[in-house]
């Protein structure tokens, strides 16, 4: 509903699918910051939640190793995670996701870098 709201409000500086992404990344964003806030939940109470959730979903069908790999992005900080699942499961270039998040493709490589060396941390000690 925003994009389809906001359309006219599009200048066409960027490709129409980073505008999208942009606003359904805001919206997440904001949609989990108000969803923190009304529960009082500390960020790690939110992560163990989503966790739990992912454990107890029927739908989920991935097999151990997915579960584990979506344990190890939830222990990320939320910019880490937030890039890494941006370059990893939807493949965005740097230079979209500069665009999208407004943050230097160098700050960005270096985000994914650290989230990568944390989950291979994480399955490393799972050992």
């Amino acid at each position: 509903m925003k994009a389809w709201n906001g359309i006219d409000g599009f200048r066409g500086d960027s490709k129409l699918s980073t505008w999208l992404y942009r606003i359904a990344t805001n919206e997440t964003i904001t949609f989990l910051a108000n969803k923190r806030m009304r529960s009082q939940n500390s960020i790690d109470d939110v992560e163990d939640i989503l966790l739990q959730n992912l454990q107890a979903d029927t739908y989920f069908n991935g097999n151990e190793i997915q579960l584990k790999l979506q344990e190890a992005i939830l222990t990320l900080p939320e910019k880490q995670r937030l890039v890494f699942n941006m370059k990893y499961f939807d493949d965005i270039t740097y230079d979209e996701m500069e665009a999208i998040l407004g943050t230097t493709a160098g700050a960005l490589k270096a985000s994914y870098h650290h989230a990568v060396k944390k989950i291979e941390k994480f399955f490393s000690d799972e050992d």
